[in-house]
């Protein structure tokens, strides 16, 4: 792959689309913050990097709209009014696939940028290898009540924060209502806005209701759930599955404890609903897009889904390219009935860059278009963090106020471990080995188990967060 930023217009993204969002007003403090202090004159330039997120600043019909458009109208309106320093920001658009390269390359050459606007799930690693300074100091009351704190949970490593929330990136379930009608499950059917919560009790049932009473002539070659395990992708459903009964995965110190009963049963959980034929044949080679476009075609009445994906479905159906269908959401079901859910959270973080002044302005820059009344309205593009954010939208975008009231069931699925990226490795072959049959589902848990902590210890060796504890 060659070193080199790819033009953005070949990007291509289905965002998300909404009427703009209004914000709270108490994030004012962002500006008196940046403006402390008399002008130095000293000329600072940062280098702000992010992945396409949404076109446009606040949406993607605006003239002229791109992947930079925010960013580039934050920058306008912060240098404006900054005093500290002649702050000049420059904006680049990254493709997704070369993050990680670019990132490596620049860092060692010294020229990492100053900012990068990116999913923290992506960045987590570059925390544990020191390369990120933490923002703990830019967070101000009025953010730490608006935001819930399961998402700062989800941007604190150690002790510190190093992602300002921005906006997040929800998964659940999403399901065809006209197959459950079909099947006679009209009860267990949530609202058109609503993200449905099952019993798995009620989820059991409602597999075996599809398989014996699905309509074969209008749903021929159909299966009640979808099943994956060919790669990495789509694997955080799978660790939501693992989670089902009560195992919470990671311990306080950072290590995977997968391997007790709890484990144990949703492994075997899993490997029975498959022998049973709940789900689509062969989940160890079939992939999450595989999945996807079953569940399209009307294959699947249950499968995974995010916001992008859920509006992608839908916008096809509008257009014609997809045969249309009654889609809606629902929770992942535990044997506690508390429901799971998690969320990939986007938001900004600082590079160290040994500079204390570009330090400093990369840092007043993300409080400020991390706080900023007008900016924050932007979230909307995605799915905001902000209660405030939300409730302005209830009327107008229900589905808001839903993934909203739902921010409390979020587990943080990484764990904000070492090593992560690695650690996506580990599963999928464990799992495919219990769905051929060739390990237990006791001896898939304790092999990842072991497998995973191996990866965990070993990044722990140069991690700065576990290096000063």
């Amino acid at each position: 792959m060659k070193n080199k930023r790819i033009p953005i217009a070949v990007l291509a993204l289905t965002m998300l689309t909404s009427i703009v969002a209004g914000c709270t007003s108490s994030n004012n403090e962002a500006t008196s913050t940046s403006n402390a202090g008399e002008a130095t004159g000293k000329k600072v330039e940062l280098k702000v990097w992010l992945t396409p997120q949404w076109k446009g600043v606040l949406d993607s019909t605006e003239p002229g709209a791109d992947y930079d458009s925010f960013l580039k109208a934050a920058a306008d309106k912060f240098t404006a009014q900054y005093k500290k320093y002649d702050a000049k920001i420059k904006v680049e658009v990254i493709a997704g696939d070369q993050r990680d390269q670019l990132l490596n390359v620049n860092l060692s050459s010294g020229t990492a940028p100053d900012v990068f606007f990116e999913s923290v799930f992506a960045m987590g690693d570059y925390v544990h290898r020191g390369a990120l300074v933490p923002l703990t100091d830019i967070v101000d009351d009025a953010s730490k009540t608006d935001i819930a704190k399961n998402f700062w949970d989800a941007v604190t490593f150690g002790k510190d924060v190093y992602f300002y929330p921005f906006q997040h990136n929800p998964g659940t379930l999403v399901y065809n209502a006209d197959m459950l009608k079909a099947a006679g499950l009209e009860k267990y059917i949530g609202g058109p806005n609503d993200i449905k919560t099952w019993t798995l009790a009620e989820y059991e049932q409602i597999l075996k209701g599809l398989k014996d009473n699905l309509p074969k002539d209008k749903y021929s070659n159909a299966y009640p759930m979808s099943l994956y395990a060919v790669n990495n992708q789509g694997d955080t459903w799978n660790l939501a599955y693992m989670r089902m009964f009560g195992n919470k995965f990671f311990d306080d110190k950072g290590n995977i404890v997968l391997d007790d009963a709890n484990g144990a049963k949703a492994a075997t959980w899993l490997k029975k609903i498959k022998d049973a034929g709940y789900t689509n044949p062969g989940p160890e080679s079939v992939s999450s897009n595989d999945a996807n476009g079953m569940f399209r075609n009307q294959q699947l009445a249950i499968s995974f889904t995010n916001p992008i994906l859920f509006n992608n479905t839908k916008a096809d159906m509008a257009s014609g390219k997809s045969a249309k269908f009654d889609v809606r959401l629902a929770n992942i079901p535990s044997e506690s009935g508390d429901p799971l859910s998690f969320t990939y959270v986007v938001g900004a973080s600082v590079f160290q860059n040994k500079d204390k002044a570009k330090v400093e302005v990369a840092k007043d820059f993300v409080k400020f278009f991390s706080t900023d009344p007008e900016l924050v309205k932007s979230s909307k593009n995605g799915i905001p963090v902000r209660t405030s954010v939300s409730k302005e939208l209830k009327d107008v975008n229900p589905l808001f106020a839903a993934y909203d009231a739902n921010s409390k069931y979020l587990f943080n699925f990484s764990g904000n471990v070492p090593g992560y990226s690695q650690l996506r490795e580990v599963l999928y072959p464990e799992l495919q080995a219990l769905y051929t049959g060739a390990k237990t589902p006791e001896q898939v848990v304790k092999d990842y188990q072991a497998k995973g902590n191996k990866v965990i210890q070993t990044n722990k060796e140069s991690s700065v967060i576990y290096q000063t504890k």
